[in-house]
């Protein structure tokens, strides 16, 4: 053990929860059961701050016994002695603390289990992993199953392999298994461990014994837990972590020697490989805990070490449950929140994040001119209830379901399109949308939801593309092998996708193109997806949900589409949650919003989880979870960060710009010019956002990164700027000939005879959205003092391109 841990440790078991808030230390675990005389456990003293929040470890600590015939401390671990009962008292600076621990079976000898101790040790040390024999076809000859998913396989590897040479009962030292990984023959993984560690007594050990195999009595992992699940540190602080298994049997047991650890944000806090974590810089630091299959999260909450004035959070308004919740992470992080903006952002805002849209001038003029108290709760209902508003979410959720006519014929585009503007248009809660698409069946022409099933022709694929869009979270990994970082088996996944096993097309196979396009979905009497490791058919089930009855004779999509909308399904509507508060926040609670998975936790889960339980009481409509974000503080803060929250990308302390997506752009780009874009073969006066089809030759869209619709990914559309986008935004078609085109904005200016000082109020309240400053004003109405003629109209071109340009109109703000 390293002198930092011995400075730091304690004990470990489930909770602070049992020590009382308020100043002084805190124990964990708060009690210790011990089963078997090899068994031990670590321990930590830690510091607990005056708001009850726990704090640094506590250094120093002397550890003494009530009994040391039952227990005694060693290197900062419990350790029996006999069997009983005794009280462990840590003693710090003249305070103490006491951990109660029960000692049983201390006469019993002590067994290594293959499942759950020789599969550990071959994890934690690589072994197992895709760089060696866990790669697809192993290494040397040896093949063992990824991160050690399937132990009864791996055992028959180890033992009867290369005709039972990797182990040697009656003198294990000579083993492969152990020669091997400690160089004592050459190995090109190298020195994996040394002899006389822990890792070499549970191997040799076991192979002693007569290496038993995996048995279905062992014990099986219930849960891990990590220990502190949550601590306030300081920046160059250092702390411990300890991670707890439980099993099936009721023992626990301390096995962070044999978890892997990562660190899910760097930049705030690192570990290390034997769980030590560091703290960088400011923030909210993630530490995963990997162990059979199970992660964990240890969070380090680093405030900023400036704190904000005095009364700053207490006197930020507040305007709905959100804002408590954003400004109670603010204040623990010291994060200043930014003031209100102004009208005409907020305007601007509103417009473009709701309906995708630019405001008119007069629409700009009118809202300034509205001195009501409630003008932005009245814009708010106004957009919810528009055209554009359709037009916008029908278009975001044809991205989500992959409508595009590189896969499906132009009718079943139309058809597929249709339904789900109809829900949109109708405000469909989001279960019932949800269900629609799940259990649809019949003729993809008149049912369009069925495209859905006609765009995933395969069990696998259409459980995966379900789990992404609804349940925001990939569960691709585990087709092959448990889910490295994620709880769901392999077991899992293809009890899930037999959901799917009887889903049947007429029509399927060959291009999407051949034929007509039309496909009519049904359900197979009979049927099932067979498990490849095992050859036989996982019993259907949703995901941690009960396997259906053997007798099952209904659509089981029905069965799926009832846990998934359930409300207590804690998945659905939290993936829809992110997924709404990332198009208005412009970054998920949990980032990327198809991430959701326990080893990428939300920047603040308190308020995810009120915001998915007030979607659920509110039958999951989306328009009153939107006027809920829209008119929050949070959301109506400046883009201009306060001292001290410049590097806040997190936890909204202002407001997040971002530039706009390809759809929107191209409309704003018309809208500001007055000249619409013309699509191929689409109707004149169709809207970028309006396009049924992804598939629309648009340079202009591919090159500001619309999404393809090949898979239901985030990752399919970006808002990464690049070299080609500066060059057309420059020199290139699309906004120059609007500029110069002879019906357009610019056009109808220039011919009206109205004076110079309107003409540049309207290019300001057409772009960007603001009448211009005074001095904005004054500089260009000295350049259009001197033109007369074409040299006129040339001056407002250049005056509309500077504006269209600038990050002011191409980004949200």
């Amino acid at each position: 053990m390293t002198p930092l841990l011995l400075a730091a440790v304690l004990l470990a078991a489930p909770a602070e929860a049992t020590d009382a808030p308020g100043a002084g230390l805190a124990a964990l675990p708060a009690t210790v059961s011990l089963t078997g005389p090899a068994d031990f456990q670590t321990l930590l003293l830690q510091t607990r701050q005056a708001d009850g929040a726990l704090g640094a470890p506590a250094a120093g600590a002397a550890w003494t016994s009530s009994d040391e015939a039952v227990v005694v401390v060693r290197d900062g671990r419990a350790v029996p002695t006999g069997n009983g009962q005794a009280t462990l008292t840590a003693t710090v600076g003249g305070q103490q603390k006491a951990v109660a621990v029960t000692v049983t079976e201390f006469d019993q000898p002590h067994a290594w289990s293959f499942r759950n101790h020789v599969q550990s040790v071959l994890t934690k040390r690589g072994c197992n992993m895709g760089a060696c024999h866990g790669a697809a076809a192993g290494k040397g000859g040896f093949l063992l199953s990824l991160r050690g998913y399937d132990p009864e396989t791996d055992f028959f590897a180890i033992t009867r392999g290369t005709r039972g040479r990797r182990i040697v009962p009656n003198d294990p030292a000579r083993s492969l298994l152990l020669t091997k990984p400690t160089a004592a023959v050459p190995h090109k993984g190298g020195l994996r461990f040394e002899e006389g560690s822990d890792d070499y007594a549970a191997l040799s050990e076991w192979i002693a014994a007569g290496a038993p195999a995996p048995s279905p009595h062992d014990a099986r992992l219930e849960r891990l837990e990590i220990l502190p699940e949550r601590v306030r540190l300081g920046v160059g602080d250092s702390q411990p972590l300890v991670v707890v298994a439980h099993f099936t049997d009721g023992r626990t047991e301390d096995v962070t020697r044999w978890a892997k650890f990562s660190a899910a944000d760097a930049t705030v806090a690192t570990v290390s490989e034997e769980g030590v974590m560091t703290v960088i810089g400011p923030g909210e630091g993630p530490v995963v805990a990997w162990y059979l299959a199970r992660n964990v999260v240890s969070t380090a909450v680093v405030p900023r070490a400036e704190s904000p004035a005095e009364g700053v959070f207490a006197e930020a308004p507040q305007a709905n449950l959100i804002d408590s919740f954003v400004l109670e992470k603010l204040s623990d992080l010291n994060l200043p929140p930014s003031p209100r903006c102004d009208d005409a952002t907020y305007l601007r805002r509103a417009c473009l994040d709701v309906a995708g849209r630019l405001p008119t001038p007069e629409e700009v003029r009118a809202f300034l001119a509205d001195d009501a108290p409630d003008k932005r709760e009245r814009l708010v209902d106004e957009l919810l209830a528009s055209p554009e508003y359709v037009d916008y979410w029908t278009h975001k959720w044809s991205d989500l379901l992959l409508v595009s006519g590189d896969r499906l014929r132009p009718q079943a585009v139309e058809s597929f399109y249709g339904w789900i503007r109809e829900r949109v248009e109708e405000n469909a809660g989001w279960d019932e949308f949800a269900r629609g698409v799940v259990t649809a069946q019949g003729s993809a022409f008149d049912n369009g939801a069925a495209n859905f099933f006609a765009l995933h022709q395969d069990p696998e694929i259409m459980a995966e593309t379900t789990s992404a869009a609804f349940l925001g979270m990939s569960i691709a990994c585990a087709k092959c092998h448990d889910h490295p970082l994620e709880k769901w088996t392999n077991d899992q996944y293809y009890a899930f996708a037999n959901l799917f096993g009887r889903v049947r097309g007429k029509g399927w196979g060959g291009d999407y193109r051949n034929g007509d396009g039309d496909r009519t979905i049904f359900v197979a009497d009979e049927g099932d997806l067979i498990q490849p490791r095992t050859g036989e058919p996982q019993p259907p089930a949703p995901l941690d949900g009960e396997p259906l009855p053997p007798d099952y004779a209904g659509d089981r999509r029905e069965a799926l589409a009832d846990w998934l909308v359930d409300p207590a399904n804690p998945y659905f509507s939290r993936a829809i949650v992110n997924r709404v508060w990332e198009n208005y926040m412009g970054v998920g609670l949990v980032d990327a919003v198809d991430d959701l998975r326990l080893t990428n936790p939300p920047s603040n889960p308190a308020l995810m989880d009120a915001l998915a339980d007030y979607l659920v009481a509110n039958d999951y409509d989306l328009k009153r979870l939107m006027r809920l974000i829209l008119t929050s503080e949070a959301y109506q803060r400046s883009s201009v960060p306060e001292p001290g929250a410049e590097s806040d990308v997190r936890y909204y302390s202002h407001f997040l710009p971002r530039r706009l997506k390809a759809e929107v752009l191209l409309d704003a780009f018309s809208s500001a010019s007055g000249v619409p874009t013309t699509f191929k073969d689409r109707p004149e006066g169709t809207k970028a956002i309006q396009l049924k089809d992804s598939a629309v030759d648009s340079y202009f869209l591919d090159a500001f990164g619309r999404a393809e619709r090949l898979q239901t990914c985030s990752c399919e559309r970006t808002g990464m700027p690049s070299m080609k986008q500066v060059l057309h935004v420059m020199n290139g078609g699309t906004l120059n000939e609007k500029l110069a085109a002879a019906d357009g904005r610019i056009a109808a200016g220039s011919a009206s005879g109205r004076s110079d000082a309107e003409l540049i109020e309207e290019a300001y309240l057409a772009s960007v959205n603001r009448p211009p400053t005074e001095e904005e004003a004054a500089a260009v109405a000295a350049v259009l003092a001197d033109t007369e003629g074409d040299d006129r109209r040339i001056a407002l071109e250049d005056l509309y391109w500077g504006l269209l340009s600038s990050r002011e109109f191409l980004f949200q703000h």
